[in-house]
């Protein structure tokens, strides 16, 4: 070992610096691959891109018995097509390090490299360690007007060392999956998405012990796993379960990001979901507990998908963090607005964004997602701000090569990729245009579904039109339009219509009935963060009774029932719909977050699930319950392909068909009619042996009498049995659910609708089956 100087920032002298003696440098062809991994010799390769650095140093971080650290710091070799890269004998998992980066200090030309400051790897696959939000940070520290630190973008490099403060990375041994990887593989068809955050879902949950409520572990419980497969649930997406960090500003104010859409690493599992006893046994333990999450929840056959932010990371804007990217390789990483001074481009709006015209970055972002495919053995994933994903030059391109890597992969075509089709930036809107085999989630199903049932008769009620009818029938029957276009057309089917009404961000369920403004206070933006186009209505009085809307008074006698009534009618959209539902988790039994519609930084029982119900949250998930299974046993109701109004080859029924109220074949003059708001759509069974359905929607204010239309098949058998015989009297509807119900239970006497007439209560949803044998 040599010891050598080496000048830091603001020191007067240099300082001593341990490097080892230099060893040849390995052929070019045989860099390790990025990030830190264990060989068999007991030591560790270790690459690190930082294409723009004149020197890298690997620190190895120890305690030193005093509550601090102290480092032993390795000169990396390089760079190799911008990788530093070396190899380290005697470094045993469970090593905590970081990296430190020399180089130009010019941010006017977007390079930021400043020693002092110990830098995550980008591929680490472990993480510990809290961030403090201090000046030592920052790259150039200073405090804003309004109290927050933060960055100088252009200012002096600061030379405050920022150990102490950062979380460090951790070498995990060789990972190979505790059992063989079995994946349930659910036919997008059956699919039935649950969204939900690792710790709200069951922090509340007293079924589960109280040292694994709101951990990995608590979600592979029995009582949630029973939960889960009573509503139906064959897919659980989780909000993102990536390290992430806490922006300055919330930090200032008390407050967490809660949700997680700020990534601090790509390759680490959030460590604080985790059991106390995981964390205390270090990196690998956390790991252990969300495979073991995952192989549970694979043998209750459920899928598990991750929501993924490979949009932008936690160091936000100019004036933001110093804590890995910015200080390794500023100019490659984050996307640039190309002009000078230099200064980051945001169409993420969180003041950073990858820069995915990067090959680097396409590597950091399809090597994560390989990993935790692979190792971690996770079903797919939902790219937040998917557009970001795919700019190229010239915007959102198609045929980016991420896009293309997604649908050529071997280990990642196979699997159920979704995109959130939209970022804020110029053409920023792309719902329908990512190329199979993702799905994306449709705003325009949610728009058009709460547009109907609630904001349409919210005007309607005060005497405005009402409309909307047309729109909710594209929705319902899988969205061609949008998904429908391509080479060649109609291939990717309604499945890749990720249906929703409501998500983590937005309205719960309960909250979309009972208010029109949101409530945000709380969240310290002044209620100016979050949505105001929430399309809601709060049938007649703004929020949620005192006694949880189940007061006596006359007001709330009268408004309570529609309300209830407007939820059952929104999860039937979902449910029976075509395409591919996602349900928010606690929505089944009206959880309500007061009002807030942006409740990021909420850890508390605003965001957390209840799981204490009452008489009408039990009616609800009853319901929930009760059409989700609606949708498993009929297969008219789970179409994988797009309806075309005729027979398909080999089956006797058109698979799709819209009436009018008076029992006859919607036309174009129907489609037309102005404040139209009755609609009958029945689905063929695809197999002999399969269940006609029949959705019959009255949308209005006033109760309405409808004709059914006939029995498919009907006619057919009149004309080969005679009309009086017994077949053709057996072939009715019977009504199996009304959204006038608060609780899917039928009247005791079975209800044949042999007579071809139904009553349908205002602002109501009736579901018809026809046996076909």
């Amino acid at each position: 070992m040599t010891v050598t100087p080496q000048r830091v920032p603001g020191d007067p002298e240099p300082r001593p610096v341990v490097r080892p003696l230099k060893q040849p440098t390995r052929h070019r062809s045989h860099v390790p691959p990025l990030g830190v991994h264990p060989t068999p010799d007991g030591g560790i390769d270790v690459a690190v891109l930082a294409s723009h650095a004149t020197a890298m140093d690997l620190c190895l971080i120890d305690a030193d018995g005093s509550g601090g650290f102290r480092e032993r710091r390795i000169e990396l070799e390089g760079p190799v097509y911008g990788v530093w890269h070396t190899h380290v004998p005697d470094v045993a998992p469970g090593q905590r390090y970081g990296f430190r980066a020399y180089g130009p200090w010019d941010p006017r030309a977007g390079l930021r490299h400043n020693p002092a400051k110990l830098l995550v790897d980008p591929y680490a696959r472990g993480l510990v360690g809290e961030l403090h939000h201090v000046p030592e940070v920052l790259g150039s520290p200073q405090v804003g007007d309004d109290g927050t630190l933060r960055a100088d973008p252009y200012g002096p490099p600061d030379d405050r060392d920022s150990m102490p403060h950062v979380p460090h990375g951790v070498v995990v041994g060789p990972l190979t999956p505790p059992q063989p990887l079995t994946r349930p593989r659910v036919p997008w068809a059956d699919t039935v998405i649950y969204e939900a955050h690792v710790r709200g879902l069951t922090l509340l949950d007293e079924r589960i012990p109280e040292d694994l409520r709101g951990t990995y572990a608590g979600l592979a419980h029995p009582a949630t796993i029973e939960h889960l497969t009573s509503l139906g649930v064959t897919t659980l997406e989780l909000l993102p379960i990536h390290a992430s960090a806490t922006e300055a500003r919330l930090a200032t104010q008390g407050l967490t990001n809660y949700w997680g859409y700020n990534t601090l690493g790509f390759f680490a599992p959030n460590s604080s979901y985790a059991t106390r006893a995981a964390q205390e046994r270090g990196a690998e333990a956390v790991l252990d507990e969300v495979r073991g999450m995952v192989h549970l929840l694979h043998a209750a056959g459920i899928e598990v998908l991750l929501d993924v932010v490979y949009n932008h990371t936690c160091e936000g804007g100019d004036d933001g963090l110093h804590l890995s990217w910015r200080g390794l390789d500023n100019p490659v990483y984050y996307l640039h607005d190309g002009a000078s001074p230099a200064a980051l481009a945001d169409v993420t709006g969180t003041g950073n964004s990858l820069d995915f015209r990067r090959p680097r970055v396409i590597q950091l972002a399809l090597d994560s997602l390989r990993y935790w495919a692979q190792t971690i053995g996770v079903d797919g994933f939902r790219f937040d701000l998917a557009v970001t994903l795919a700019r190229g030059s010239f915007g959102f391109d198609p045929d980016h090569p991420f896009l293309v890597a997604l649908q050529t992969d071997p280990v990642l075509s196979g699997l159920k990729l979704v995109a959130e089709p939209w970022d804020v930036g110029p053409g920023g809107w792309q719902t329908g245009q990512f190329p199979p085999p993702l799905a994306e989630w449709n705003d325009r199903f949610r728009d058009a579904v709460r547009g109907f049932w609630l904001d349409a008769p919210k005007h309607g009620s005060h005497g405005g039109p009402m409309s909307g009818l047309r729109e909710l029938a594209t929705r319902l029957a899988g969205s061609a339009d949008l998904f429908g276009p391509g080479d060649p057309p109609l291939v990717r089917g309604p499945v890749a219509s990720v249906n929703y009404v409501t998500a983590h961000d937005g309205f719960t369920l309960a909250d979309l009935v009972a208010y029109e403004h949101k409530r945000n206070h709380a969240n310290g933006e002044d209620n100016r963060d979050g949505t105001d186009n929430n399309l809601s209505w709060n049938h007649g009085l703004e929020g949620h009774s005192p006694r949880g809307d189940d007061a006596t008074t006359e007001h709330w006698e009268a408004i309570v029932p529609l309300r209830r009534r407007s939820q059952r009618n929104l999860l039937a959209m979902l449910l029976l719909g075509a395409g591919t539902p996602m349900i928010t988790a606690g929505d089944e039994s009206g959880r309500s977050q007061a009002g807030n519609n942006n409740a990021y930084v909420q850890d508390n029982e605003v965001s957390w699930v209840s799981w204490k119900l009452d008489a009408a949250s039990e009616d609800l998930l009853a319901t929930t319950r009760f059409l989700a299974n609606l949708r498993q046993e009929h297969p008219a109701l789970r179409a994988d392909s797009f309806f075309l109004g005729t027979p398909r080859p080999h089956e006797p029924e058109p698979d799709l068909l819209w009436f009018a109220e008076s029992g006859r074949l919607m036309d174009v003059a129907a489609w037309d009619t102005p404040g139209r708001r009755v609609l009958q759509m029945l689905r063929s069974g695809p197999g002999d042996d399969d269940a006609d359905v029949l959705l019959v929607i009255n949308g209005g204010l006033s109760d309405v009498d409808v004709t059914l239309p006939p029995v498919p098949g009907a006619s057919k058998a009149a004309g080969e049995e005679g009309a009086g015989s017994e077949a053709v009297r057996e072939k009715c509807w019977d009504r199996v659910w009304d959204s006038a119900w608060d609780r899917p239970e039928p009247p005791d006497e079975e209800e044949r609708h042999c007579d071809a007439t139904t009553t349908l209560d205002a602002l109501s949803v009736q579901v018809f089956l026809a046996a076909r044998s």
